[in-house]
């Protein structure tokens, strides 16, 4: 699993996760859908799915213009407020995407649809991966948009919490 971070929007992250062996890619949080794609033809690899973190701007604004550019795209989220939505995604659910496992970490208190993806390969001696949107930054955590505090130290100690060392 090849994770490329992709700096937008001045002060934003996007990611394109790619499984190797296919070169099949998903994206989290794709709010760039030009740049997005202009390093999706640089890797020379097939965007298959978009995950989004929440509804706002800075992270979901590209996906009506991702899915009228690539037909059949999928775009998964917790929050019906999310543009484009294909497929809604529950707490503690798994996906797959090839080799590429991701769990979907229900994360609400920035927004009250927050969702965080953790992702790995099996066998892979790759690290685990977070991808934690508005949640969690290097130094803090998101604003307190639609939750409480108490939300975000759950997330914090158990949801986050108990994701490996090594993500």
């Amino acid at each position: 699993m090849k994770v490329k971070v992709i700096s937008v929007l001045e002060d934003n992250y996007m990611y394109l996760v790619i499984e190797e062996s296919t070169r099949d890619a998903v994206a989290v949080d794709a709010a760039v859908p030009k740049r997005l794609l202009e390093i999706v033809r640089k890797e020379d690899v097939v965007l298959r799915a978009v995950l989004i973190t929440h509804h706002h701007w800075d992270h979901a604004r590209g996906n009506e213009e991702l899915v009228r550019l690539c037909p059949g795209l999928r775009v998964y989220g917790a929050d019906e407020r999310i543009g484009a939505l294909t497929h809604r995604v529950a707490p503690d659910e798994e996906l797959t995407f090839g080799a590429i496992r991701v769990q979907c970490l229900f994360t609400p208190c920035h927004t009250k649809g927050h969702m965080c993806y953790f992702m790995w390969e099996d066998g892979s001696p790759d690290a685990p991966a977070l991808f934690s949107g508005d949640t969690l930054f290097v130094g803090g955590c998101g604003q307190f948009l639609e939750g409480t505090a108490e939300q975000m130290y759950t997330n914090f100690t158990q949801v986050l919490g108990d994701l490996p060392k090594e993500t």
